[in-house]
């Protein structure tokens, strides 16, 4: 079966988090015999920051920010047995939709995948002319990338006729053990954009204990940090190519999950930082959030942290063989119940009985 897929990156993770989780399922649905193409924009200078070259399981399509480049490739969704808008593309977004509904042809199943579906329906809500909104009764599926049954409730509510999260997961091929790399050495690490809706909870969870902690090496990835304020005792390394985020996480003692404002109020939506820690064997200590024991055991494969004041006491009362443990526990966690494979099953399973459902035979 072939999938359109039109989103914000396969090829670049630049300013775009949502590039690990895109890598992880199209691949393995590629296994499961998918032929994908993915349709991506060129803007955010994400071209001039690629991390991937273009993969052999899926076809790349890169397309110039301008109207009619968009009419263009929105016209191959017409080609396909289904059709995938995500959310946060990056270019018109609302135009996008519009004209990829246009073009999918009748029988094709029509998805919205939503990789920020907290920020979605906060914009939703309160517009009913919004496109999507308006779409959400002739689209087949809501998939999401996290929210559990409070985003399931809020789309139902607002029109999907069926929503489902498919969680983040672990590629052991991309993330998984490597050795040390002294530019990370550290006591504390965290790799994360600055961005509005995280700021905040960076200057609780991260800044503030460092601040408190002058003797303690902490690490800061990701951009735009440049020019904020802090400590003596963070070293800021920038951005982070995704090739190097295996080192960046397993050479620090431990490393830090700190969720966005909105993915935390809403809870069950584990970043693909905390798979990509896990995977790594690294210990770590994730903000809390509603849902964190579906993935990982608080005190056994992950330390929970409610503010700074529990970020601190955790570092104090660390020792690097527990850290080491939970790492090792971690890992093996993820590797049993959360890989791209097994979710890539899920989805696999969702599509074939949405097809049959509209066909009445095997697809």
């Amino acid at each position: 079966m072939k999938i359109a897929f039109y989103g914000s990156s396969l090829v670049s993770a630049y300013w775009n988090g949502a590039a690990t989780y895109y890598r992880g399922l199209l691949r393995a649905l590629a296994v499961r015999g998918y032929d994908i193409t993915f349709y991506e924009p060129d803007v955010y200078e994400r071209q001039q920051n690629r991390d991937i070259d273009p993969p052999d399981w899926c076809k790349v399509v890169v397309y110039e920010g301008t109207i009619g480049s968009l009419k263009t490739v929105a016209a191959r969704a017409g080609e396909a047995d289904i059709v995938v808008k995500a959310s946060g593309v990056g270019f018109e977004d609302e135009r996008l939709l519009e004209e990829v509904l246009v073009h999918a042809r009748p029988g094709a199943l029509k998805i919205f995948w939503d990789v920020d579906a907290p920020a979605t329906l906060l914009e939703i809500r309160g517009d009913a002319g919004h496109p999507l909104r308006q779409a959400l009764g002739t689209l087949d599926l809501v998939l999401t990338y996290g929210g559990g049954d409070p985003v399931v409730q809020a789309y139902g509510g607002l029109g999907a006729r069926e929503c489902i999260p498919i969680y983040n997961a672990l590629d052991p091929d991309t993330h998984h053990p490597v050795a040390p790399d002294e530019r990370f050495s550290a006591d504390l690490g965290f790799l994360g954009n600055r961005l509005p809706d995280r700021e905040a909870r960076v200057e609780d969870f991260f800044l503030e204990p460092a601040s408190r902690l002058i003797q303690t090496r902490f690490l800061l990835g990701g951009s735009g940090w440049h020019d904020k304020p802090m400590s003596s005792n963070i070293k800021r390394v920038g951005h982070v190519a995704t090739g190097e985020h295996n080192a960046f996480n397993v050479t620090p003692k431990a490393v830090l999950n700190i969720s966005r404002e909105s993915m935390a109020q809403n809870g069950f939506s584990p970043a693909t930082r905390v798979f990509e820690a896990a995977g790594a064997g690294a210990c770590l200590i994730t903000d809390h959030w509603e849902g964190i024991e579906l993935f990982l055991r608080p005190d056994e494969e992950v330390l929970v942290a409610r503010d700074g004041k529990d970020v601190v006491d955790l570092l104090a009362d660390l020792t690097t063989e527990r850290a080491r443990s939970i790492g090792k526990k971690a890992m093996a966690r993820v590797l049993a119940n959360h890989t791209y494979t097994q979710r890539a099953e899920i989805v696999d399973s969702i599509f074939r009985a949405q097809l049959r459902a509209r066909t009445g035979a095997a697809a």
